[in-house]
């Protein structure tokens, strides 16, 4: 199986580009941050059912890490990731470096309301400041007719369909399904830092979750239902829990009932590890 071919500047980008636009090809774009693993895989592989040219880009953006995060031991693997989307259906692989991205003098943000208040903001206020400009610029880098994120991130998933709307941008912002380990744990790129004993730990968070879910739906009232879905991630070994919260799904407003289609949404901390997850109620 070849490797995607590796263009490291935005006009590399473009230039492999155009030529299949003219051609009248759909294009597809998978935003990561590298580290890849099956769940950035099935993005791929889901892109490519719906584009005929599908471009992953790979940049640890430094504008959505806060000072004391770990944007310096966040694992960058570009040869390994490379490697794995072979066979995926990847074309490209859009690679570029801090400074390609901001270049010098760069003074451009993007100030973000509707979905991405509260929840995530409410503990990584500098949060989706920093996503919404990374991911604008590389919509507009590729303009592809299809962007693919992933449902682990729920919210920011929202907040770039929101970015994408008010700033105009004629390209559909489509969710991939979360993918899970055999216990259910989601996948995610900071798996990696966990011991063994904090692995069996983090995989009580979706048990949390599916248990909320099940009391939902008995009739327990929504507020009695997150305060006991934080207590039990801390009886089960978390060591702090941001937020375990019912949502609207379409606007993450909070809800007092399930009259419409609602979402769960947990953060909670384990060792130095933060972990994320969600499910539909």
């Amino acid at each position: 199986m070849t490797t995607p071919k590796i263009c490291p500047t935005i006009a590399e980008l473009r230039a492999e580009l155009a030529p299949m636009r003219a051609r009248g090809t759909r294009i597809g774009l998978v935003p990561t941050m590298g580290a890849l693993h099956e769940g950035h895989l099935s993005l791929v592989r889901e892109t490519k059912k719906r584009a005929g040219l599908v471009a992953v880009s790979i940049f640890v953006n430094p504008t959505q890490f806060a000072p004391h995060e770990d944007f310096d031991r966040y694992p960058r693997t570009l040869e390994a990731d490379c490697a794995r989307l072979a066979g995926t259906g990847c074309d490209l692989v859009f690679a570029p470096a801090a400074g390609e991205m901001y270049p010098r003098g760069f003074a451009t943000a993007i100030q973000m309301g509707g979905p991405a208040l509260g929840l995530e903001s409410d503990f990584r206020p500098h949060f989706f400041g920093g996503v919404a400009i990374v991911v604008a610029k590389l919509l507009i880098a590729a303009m592809p007719d299809i962007a693919m994120f992933g449902e682990k991130d729920y919210q920011q998933l929202l907040v770039i369909r929101c970015m994408a709307a008010d700033l105009g941008l004629p390209i559909e912002i489509a969710g991939g399904a979360i993918v899970r380990e055999a216990d259910g744990l989601a996948l995610s790129s900071r798996n990696a830092y966990l011991s063994s004993e904090e692995r069996q730990v983090a995989g009580q968070l979706n048990l949390v979750l599916r248990a909320a879910i099940a009391r939902l739906h008995k009739g327990d009232a929504i507020a009695d239902v997150e305060v006991a879905g934080a207590a039990a991630l801390l009886e089960s070994g978390f060591n702090s829990v941001d937020y375990v919260a019912v949502r609207d799904a379409q606007t993450l407003e909070k809800i007092s009932d399930l009259a419409r289609p609602a979402r769960i949404l947990a953060a909670a901390k384990i060792g130095t590890t933060r972990l994320i997850d969600n499910m539909a109620v």
